[in-house]
């Protein structure tokens, strides 16, 4: 009994980590991003680069993101909460259909609160305002991270694979319409993250004497392909940005075909970067927070 309740206390600490990190994360991003002329002239010049062969990308963007609504967000989670139940996981039913509902909330919370100052880097989309974080990149990351979360452990890997990438092409999606800027999706997978951490902490609080962990459902192997893909693409990102932002003096209308390809390139991988690790992290866990039961 000791040895479980040190385990839990261990993981615990990791969660708060986690959270803590993540939403340190998140700061950053929107300090960087919408808080400095050099973030907002790479935002810029990656929505400026999504015209490059947007004629051949517009009927899959178009139907990844029309897929999402708040419809589909409701039913996604009915289905989410009711996997739980039929596995007779009442407290994994409510802490996923909170981890969707809190993770949304506060998406949309942000971006009507969080201000954008105009640097004047980006004229034609000054009037919109602040568009971080991304509803649509939430919305495809927190179905994604809930279903790692209810379904038995021999479908937790090809569904976080499955729904890995569709968030990541939900987030390249906003990008390549133009709806959203990259950091926007950045920061909505974070927010993900923290709450996926925040719903950790409470199924192990609700975690019964009958929860057996076993390390056969563990999935080290998966969570290191995804965690390790994940850093690569943003290490890409982070060289593609760096190259990028030595040429910030020129107005991202005025870039040539190479540096705005890079800069959308380099903006996309890190999308797809950012929730290949945080659901890693998820995966990487979730053995420990919806263990086995005895009997």
């Amino acid at each position: 009994m000791r040895v479980r309740e040190t385990a839990r206390g261990w993981t615990a600490v990791w969660l708060v980590v986690l959270a803590l990190a993540q939403a340190a994360a998140l700061l950053l991003v929107w300090r960087f991003a919408v808080h400095t002329r050099l973030g907002q002239w790479l935002d810029t010049v990656a929505l400026t680069g999504n015209r490059i062969g947007q004629d051949r990308i517009d009927g899959p963007v178009d139907r990844i993101l029309n897929a999402m609504s708040v419809v589909s967000l409701l039913v996604a989670t009915g289905v989410i909460g009711f996997i739980a139940l039929i596995r007779g996981r009442k407290a994994l039913a409510v802490t996923a259909t909170l981890l969707v509902a809190g993770a949304n909330g506060t998406t949309q919370l942000l971006k009507h609160y969080l201000v954008r100052p105009d640097f004047g880097i980006d004229p034609e989309r000054a009037a919109a305002g602040n568009s971080l974080p991304s509803g649509h990149a939430a919305v495809a990351a927190s179905v994604a991270i809930a279903l790692i979360l209810v379904l038995p452990a021999k479908l937790r890997v090809p569904g976080a694979y499955l729904g890995g990438a569709y968030a990541a092409a939900a987030g390249v999606a906003t990008l390549s319409a133009g709806w959203h800027r990259p950091s926007d999706a950045v920061a909505a997978y974070l927010i993900v993250g923290g709450w996926a951490a925040v719903g950790g902490l409470t199924l192990l609080f609700f975690q019964r004497e009958r929860a057996e962990v076993s390390t056969a459902d563990a999935h080290r192997v998966a969570a290191a392909v995804l965690g390790v893909g994940g850093v690569l693409a943003l290490v890409a990102s982070a060289f593609a940005l760096t190259w990028l932002a030595a040429r910030s003096g020129t107005p991202a209308d005025e870039l040539a075909r190479r540096p705005l390809l890079i800069g959308y390139a380099g903006s996309a991988a890190g999308i797809v970067g950012t929730i290949a690790v945080v659901a890693a992290l998820v995966l990487a866990v979730v053995h420990r927070l919806v263990p086995r039961v005895k009997g």
